[in-house]
């Protein structure tokens, strides 16, 4: 018997005996199939059973099996590039990045409300009645803005505050859902409206809801939706069922899991995470309204080799691959260097790039042994081109210097 049909008989006979899946997934992971098989015949779990590492809380913030993924605290599941393989993330290998734990809503006890004073009255929804309007589907890359957060002290020798995501804080999928101006246009917006803040079931995150204000002009774009799918399959609990907001080119923050509520104003509206959170707080970014510095909105455009960190390979020949993407445009070009950035050579471009999505790149490296620095650094359709310096901000919000990544090879 596998290991995986082993953790799923596990699984059944703890579900038969009443335990929830985020309590057999901490027990699975503290202590074993033992601290399991205890909890389910009532038996006190010794407590040098259960690992001295293990979460304060008597569960696992996220549904799926966090084996291939690094684990980053409790903030999420930062993917490993070098397990991704074609345009599309599979699901079980897409990060996830959480601000409470994941939630397990009811389609029974779920509506949306549409609120505010650019809205002549109040609206309901129910699950049914999203799935009744017109759908679509697109490809669209999906980013934390934190992702490469680690490289400010890696790379430039000033640590940024909060998770310090590598690369992997990104994904690319295909979303099926309704245009959020659908919605606000069946809600009857009003000509001078402003702002929508969307906000999430998740009341254990910030402010009871973790919620993001976007302009009316975004909210309105027709690639702005309300996704009830992912990758032609329901949207998973991790990633937001039963509704997310879909913005693509945004900062993931902006794509607010389990929605369950939307404020439309004729007013800006300020909330943590466009005063204070999700905000560049630097030198080189001046306060905005009532935010502490420049508000993070469109994302930046980056690269990052599909490589363990640090990589070791053997000498000879290899073919590389990586992802780039950008939020401007499709990308039009990547460059590769094994000399810490003192020459640069082109890479490959492999295969479709969707309008909204990322590119997958190639190029063959001759590898000789030793210790090495290899980077890349893309450019888009737009003529957008990874800085060779990025100013600091306090959060580490989008970093794209190109990546000097280490290799060993022997």
């Amino acid at each position: 018997m596998s290991a995986a049909d082993q953790r799923q008989g596990l699984w059944e006979l703890a579900h038969e005996r009443g335990m929830s899946r985020r309590r057999f997934l901490w027990l699975l992971s503290a202590g074993g199939a033992t601290a399991v098989l205890a909890a389910c015949t009532g038996t006190r779990v010794p407590a040098e059973t259960l690992a001295p590492t293990a979460p304060a809380a008597e569960m696992l913030p996220w549904f799926k099996d966090p084996d291939p993924f690094i684990v980053r605290g409790t903030s999420g599941l930062e993917a490993r590039l070098e397990n991704l393989d074609g345009l599309i993330t599979p699901e079980r290998f897409f990060f996830v990045r959480n601000n409470s734990v994941s939630l397990d809503v009811a389609v029974d006890d779920w509506s949306l409300s549409i609120t505010g004073d650019a809205v002549p009255a109040a609206v309901e929804m129910s699950y049914d009645d999203v799935l009744a309007m017109e759908s679509r589907t697109l490809e669209a890359y999906l980013e934390c803005a934190g992702n490469h957060r680690a490289m400010f002290d890696l790379v430039n020798g000033q640590a940024a505050e909060g998770t310090q995501w590598g690369t992997g804080a990104v994904g690319n999928a295909t979303w099926t859902g309704v245009p959020l101006a659908d919605v606000l246009r069946a809600a009857g917006i009003s000509y001078d409206a402003v702002s929508v803040m969307l906000i999430g079931m998740d009341v254990d995150s910030p402010e009871m809801g973790f919620r993001r204000v976007i302009p009316a002009a975004k909210a309105m774009d027709p690639d702005t939706l309300l996704v009830h799918g992912m990758n032609g399959s329901a949207l998973p609990r991790d990633h937001g069922y039963p509704l997310r907001a879909l913005v693509p080119g945004w900062v993931g923050s902006t794509s607010i899991k389990w929605l369950s509520q939307i404020v439309v104003s004729a007013d800006q509206q300020w909330a943590r995470n466009n005063t204070t959170s999700y905000v560049l707080i630097g030198d080189a970014y001046p306060p905005e309204g009532e935010a502490l510095g420049e508000v993070a909105t469109a994302q930046t455009i980056k690269s990052a080799l599909a490589l363990p960190w640090p990589a070791e390979l053997d000498a000879g020949v290899h073919r590389i691959g990586g992802y780039a993407h950008s939020p401007a445009g499709r990308v039009a070009a990547v460059e590769w260097s094994d000399d810490s950035g003192r020459s640069w050579r082109e890479a490959q471009l492999v295969g479709r790039q969707a309008r909204l999505g990322w590119a997958r790149f190639e190029f063959r490296w001759d590898a000789p042994a030793g210790e090495h620095t290899v980077m890349t650094r893309a450019t888009d359709t737009a003529g957008n081109a990874q800085p060779e310096q990025v100013p600091f901000n306090k959060k580490g919000y989008l970093f794209n210097q190109p990546v000097p990544h280490p290799v060993r090879v022997v």
